[in-house]
Parts: structure tokens; C-alpha cells; sequence
């Protein structure tokens, strides 16, 4: 019998530790994911925020329709800088525009906030809570600037705040309707609904084009990721932690 319970605990282990593992390589491997940003499979999985953006994509692949995918897109703006996309979907629906929060706990915020609050278990029933810069005013800003570049009617354009499955949206307090915040886990059933109601509006060639104007903004150099992230550090600085009346 303790033979077999060890064998048993032998297989699982190759299972969980080899098999598995290197089947989700492969899946990774064979994504628009990967095939456009090359990031390697373990980088992504190593990284909490390449691996929300790809998770995401896994969430939608098999939304219906023509579309394509684009990620990490590198916007210019009026002051010679950059602002950075996470996931862009053009859909012949319309322009969703994703910015993706991988986070854990309770999450609490409203849409005029500048900002939100993380809350995660500390133990002995204790919490910890710690603030981050309101997503939807970052999400409006890269819906401005991707209007402006583009040229196309902003009502095509559609902002979406996606959280983790880890986490619960606790209190969120939306108010003008232009945005929508989920788990990942409601992101497809959601885009069926909307691009159902919305129904077809772009065409493939149109969506081509819109593609190729974006896609070279996804192929940024190193040194030009590192000038945009210092200067997102010399705009803002270190968010200050402490209570605020979101504080839950």
C-alpha cells in the first residue's frame, strides 16, 4: 500500500512540476501574445504585470469576430513623452482599451478619486492597506491620446479596468458610464454582451489599418522603456500611503 501511495505522489509531482508546466509553454508559445512581443514564457510567468496582460488575452482569444490584438503600445503625447496601453483589442465591435491590474485582496475606489485602495490580510485579524493612482484616470488618458493619434471617433473607443480573479471589487463607484471595471473572470461574457449590442462597426480592412498604425508603437527599444518609466517617476511621485474616506 505505501508503495503505491508513493507512486501515486511520484506521478502527481511530475504532473504538476514537469507536465503541466511544459504544456502551458507550448499553449504560450503558439499565442498572438507571444508571437508579438517575444516575451519568453518564464518572464511572463515571473512578472505580475506581463503576466495580467497575457491573461487577459487567454480570457478573449475565442471572442467572436475579426479582430486583433496589440500590447504594451507606446503612445506619443503632446510633450515629446510616451503613455503605455497594456491591451488594445480592435474589434469590428470597436477599440477596447484595457489597463490591467493584477492585484490580490479587496480593492475599494470611485471613478473621481485620484486614488484607490488595496486591502490584504495581515494576520490575527489585522489588514493592510496600501493606495494606488486611480486606474480609470489613467485609463482616460491613454483613450484621449489614442484618439488623437488615431483620428477616429471616440465613441468607438471603449475603457475597461480588469482586476485579477484574486481580488474582489469591493466598492467601486462608477458615475459617468464611459468606464467598466471587472475580474478577468467576467472580461469575456461581458465583451460578448457589449460587442452583441453594439454590433458591427469596423470593418476588416479598417481594422487592419488601425492595426498597423499601432503596431510599430509596440516595438519600443529598451532605452525607450526606461525614458518613459523615469519620466512617470519625475511626474509622479511615490503614492502616500495612509486612510482616506475609501479607506473601507
Amino acid at each position: 500500500m505505501i508503495w503505491l501511495l508513493m507512486g501515486l505522489a511520484f506521478a502527481v509531482f511530475i504532473l504538476t512540476d514537469f507536465v503541466i508546466p511544459a504544456i502551458q509553454r507550448r499553449q504560450y508559445e503558439k499565442s498572438e501574445y507571444f508571437e508579438q512581443t517575444g516575451n519568453p514564457y518564464k518572464t511572463v510567468n515571473n512578472d505580475k504585470g506581463l503576466l495580467g496582460e497575457y491573461c487577459i488575452y487567454k480570457y478573449l482569444r475565442t471572442l467572436e469576430g475579426e479582430r486583433k490584438f496589440l500590447f504594451n503600445c507606446y503612445l506619443p503625447k503632446d510633450d515629446n513623452e510616451t503613455t503605455e496601453l497594456d491591451v488594445i483589442l480592435i474589434h469590428e465591435s470597436g477599440i477596447y482599451v484595457f489597463e490591467s491590474k493584477n492585484y490580490s485582496g479587496w480593492i475599494f475606489g470611485t471613478e473621481t478619486d485620484r486614488y484607490w485602495t488595496q486591502t490584504l490580510p495581515a494576520g490575527k485579524g489585522k489588514s493592510h492597506k496600501s493606495r494606488f493612482f486611480n486606474p480609470i484616470m489613467q485609463n482616460k488618458l491613454h483613450l484621449k491620446w489614442l484618439e488623437n493619434y488615431l483620428g477616429e471617433d471616440e465613441s468607438l473607443l471603449m475603457s475597461y479596468i480588469v482586476f485579477s480573479d484574486r481580488c474582489t471589487l469591493k466598492d467601486i463607484n462608477l458615475t459617468s458610464g464611459n468606464h467598466r471595471v471587472i475580474n478577468r473572470y467576467d472580461i469575456l461574457p461581458e465583451l460578448r454582451r457589449r460587442s452583441g449590442e453594439l454590433g458591427k462597426r469596423l470593418s476588416a480592412e479598417r481594422i487592419e489599418e488601425i492595426y498597423n498604425k499601432l503596431l510599430p508603437l509596440t516595438k519600443v527599444d529598451e532605452a525607450k522603456k526606461a525614458e518613459h518609466i523615469e519620466n512617470i517617476k519625475k511626474k509622479h511621485p511615490p503614492v502616500p500611503q495612509g486612510s482616506h474616506k475609501n479607506d473601507g
